[in-house]
């Protein structure tokens, strides 16, 4: 009678959430203005292929910005594939499709259309370009996208325009295979302007015989041209003799192997052309993942913040492999083969350890195992582990070694279906100083001197022609380091979470010494000020010195005030070291109310959680948990406070809203503050997770600015303002009783 009420339970608490579509949540339009860097165009959970409208081109500037898509601009000049969401710098985006109608021209300024009409939700956008009364639908698979354009009566066009993209790598080939089909490559690269090199293959076929078709280079046509074309600027074109709301569709796959393997993936997810059916699967896939965590209360507003942020979370890291399973080597010429597992890319792992990992492996373990195992197998193949991995390249992009909490985070949690012992082989080899070790920059001054010298700098020798002979070299001195305070901070987390590691599995010599190194973050620490300084070879500090200067050496991307608290894994030492939870509480009020802290970047994100580490100030956290998630995201295209980089400004606000932050990775405790909704229930994946649901609910009005009187779990009064997760996969009930501020 125990185990069939036990079966009961589970599954009333199962059946709802496949029941509810939370698609209707979702405005993928929310992160498309104010540098979000977003785009609504259609993609599936972690899918390789993404299409979006296109218009990043500056008429102005005659520049590419980061993203594909800017929502205040008033024009579409075609849709494009294999499309990132939320990087800071401009990559990807090829195999420009743009339809027309009228006599075909390659002028591309009168290619171009203003719109109306659109309508964006996850796995389907459409609009209406008006210049050439036509509609522009657009759906994805996995690997491949579907294009549907209804076309007026007359001459109407279909062009694809390889010239058209986002990466600062140009070049490419096309091929007319039929007069309905195409394929060839095109080269990618040079993320933020930095080393990498890609190649993406493609196969474009159109539904319909056209009246004319052909290859262009450089403003001629070639209609009967039987051979690849090369250049920068190239495409293909389509014609067709149209009748009134007649429909064109044009399918596009990709791989990052060959031609065959694009063929194969089309071959394989779109054995026809049949656009309502890959639409309907698409966002069939969309409700069963986001169904996963189901929110009740709050308001209306506060759901679509919500299940949007979700979406976005879901986008990468994205599919890698082909559908035989084959894609490019790390850093290498060979193809290997996934086996078992999806291999995965677009590791922006400076942004994503911080919560995005986190959470994947709470909500969706599977996914988060295989993106351990993909990381291993860039170990395998090249040698080091990534720091921010494009396409099987490493773009160098950031700082740090944040792969290192990625991995030592997933296994505290309890996923561990990976080769564990090539794991702590591969933490090792990046963690330890060596000739060789490209993966952590200035390595052999910070373990040998606590820190990395500010004034430290390397000769390069640079050659002035690449032939030998008639060269001569002069020497050019760089920095080390970039953020010598920065990369050492960096490094301290880093190593916390291998000693966590270390001490799982019963290494206690590595894990003594991970640990001693992990506390250099207070040779940064200038008690004089009370922030963290560049420090000189000669052990002096940095002069002058603003701790509100963003252009100070010693920092990425931020200031002192940024980064004196980001040492997550020691906040109670970081108190000590400040003076006591007195001045601690003085300086981290100074950081909010003097407006230093910025959650748009990463290094501070945790820093409206550090108030519960003060007993009695942990209301402090939940006012301005509160008051971020209120006024700085919204649903609006400017809906998120800058760069989404690649979900995780997203999956900050998820937790939030939630109830619950991993302020450390490798912690295995979570900061808790007021939800945002009366009921949040989260499925456990029970092939990881012992619990069926974990469910956190809040008495009161969420939607004022409530304070937590105090919480049960499972009915139990529960004391602190943290959570194990130990406790949240174990399932059960975390209820918050509110109050009024």
């Amino acid at each position: 009678m125990k185990l069939f009420s036990l079966f009961i339970s589970c599954m009333m608490g199962l059946v709802p959430a496949f029941a509810q579509d939370f698609t209707k949540y979702v405005n993928p339009f929310i992160g498309t203005a104010n540098e979000g860097n977003t785009h609504p165009g259609p993609v599936l959970p972690w899918g390789m292929m993404s299409l979006s409208p296109f218009n990043s081109y500056d008429t102005v500037k005659g520049t590419t910005g980061a993203s594909p898509y800017y929502h205040d601009r008033t024009y579409i000049s075609g849709f494009t594939h294999l499309n990132m969401s939320g990087v800071g710098c401009g990559d990807m985006g090829i195999a420009c499709i743009m339809p027309t109608t009228g006599t075909l021209t390659l002028h591309q300024p009168r290619n171009c259309s203003e719109y109306e009409n659109e309508t964006a939700l996850p796995g389907f956008y459409s609009v209406n370009l008006t210049r050439f009364n036509t509609k522009a639908e657009l759906t994805a698979t996995e690997r491949t996208g579907l294009s549907r354009f209804t076309f007026p009566e007359g001459l109407s066009n279909i062009l694809i325009n390889l010239g058209i993209g986002l990466s600062q790598t140009k070049g490419g080939v096309i091929k007319k295979v039929s007069p309905t089909e195409f394929e060839g490559f095109k080269s990618l690269g040079n993320l933020c302007g930095l080393a990498g090199k890609q190649v993406v293959y493609f196969v474009v076929k159109i539904s319909r015989q056209p009246v004319r078709s052909g290859v262009w280079s450089q403003g001629l046509y070639y209609d009967n041209f039987e051979r690849e074309i090369a250049g920068n600027d190239i495409g293909a074109y389509a014609c067709f003799e149209t009748g009134d709301q007649e429909q064109v569709m044009v399918q596009v796959a990709v791989s990052f192997v060959s031609v065959a393997n694009a063929r194969l993936n089309l071959q394989k997810e779109q054995p026809g052309i049949d656009f309502e059916r890959v639409k309907e699967n698409a966002v069939a896939k969309w409700k069963k993942e986001l169904s996963v965590i189901q929110v009740e209360g709050g308001t209306e507003d506060d759901r679509i913040k919500f299940y949007t942020a979700l979406y976005h979370v879901l986008i990468h890291p994205s599919v890698f492999n082909d559908v035989n399973g084959e894609s490019p080597a790390m850093e290498g010429d060979r193809i290997v083969r996934a086996d078992g597992f999806n291999r995965y890319t677009i590791f922006s792992l400076w942004d994503t350890y911080r919560n995005l990992h986190p959470f994947l492996s709470l909500v969706y373990p599977k996914q988060q195992s295989d993106m351990i195992k993909s990381l291993l197998a860039m170990y395998r193949e090249w040698g080091w582990l990534p720091r921010w991995e494009l396409a099987g390249t490493e773009s160098n992009c950031m700082t740090g070694d944040p792969v290192i909490p990625v991995i030592a985070d997933s296994y505290l949690r309890g996923i561990r279906d990976f080769d564990v012992p090539l794991a702590w082989e591969a933490v090792m080899h990046n963690s330890m100083p060596a000739p060789d070790n490209t993966a952590r920059p200035g390595l052999d001054d910070w373990t040998r001197m606590g820190y990395i010298p500010d004034d430290a700098v390397y000769t390069l020798k640079v050659f002035t022609s690449n032939d030998i002979s008639q060269a001569y070299t002069y020497s050019r001195k760089l920095k080390t380091v970039w953020g010598s305070v920065s990369t050492a901070l960096e490094y301290c987390i880093a190593d916390w979470n291998a000693a966590q590691m270390a001490g799982a599995l019963g290494k206690t010599g590595e894990q003594q010494m991970f640990y001693k190194r992990a506390m250099q973050y207070r040779n940064n620490f200038d008690t004089a000020t009370g922030f963290m300084r560049p420090r000189l070879k000669d052990g002096s500090w940095h002069v002058p010195f603003d701790p509100a200067s963003k252009r100070l050496d010693g920092f990425v991307e931020g200031s002192s005030w940024n980064y004196t608290y980001m040492v997550p894994h020691d906040i109670p030492g970081m108190i000590r070291l400040s003076g006591g939870n007195k001045k601690f509480l003085q300086q981290l009020n100074r950081c909010f109310s003097e407006d230093h802290f910025d959650i748009t970047n990463e290094p501070d994100l945790a820093y409206p959680y550090l108030f519960n580490y003060i007993p009695g100030e942990e209301w402090r956290t939940q006012a301005a948990v509160t008051k971020i998630v209120k006024e700085k995201f919204s649903n609006a295209p400017a809906g998120l406070p800058g760069n989404d980089d690649c979900g995780t400004m997203s999956a900050w606000l998820l937790f939030s809203m939630m109830g619950f932050y991993p302020d450390c990775p490798g912690n295995m405790q979570y900061q808790l503050t007021t939800p945002a909704f009366n009921k949040v229930t989260i499925q456990l994946d029970p092939s990881y997770y012992r619990g069926n649901i974990f469910v956190i609910e809040a008495s009161g009005n969420t939607a004022t600015d409530s304070r937590v009187s105090f919480l049960t779990l499972n009915n139990k009064r529960y004391k602190g303002f943290s959570i194990q997760h130990k406790d949240i996969i174990a399932g059960g009930t975390l209820r918050y009783v509110l109050k009024k501020p």
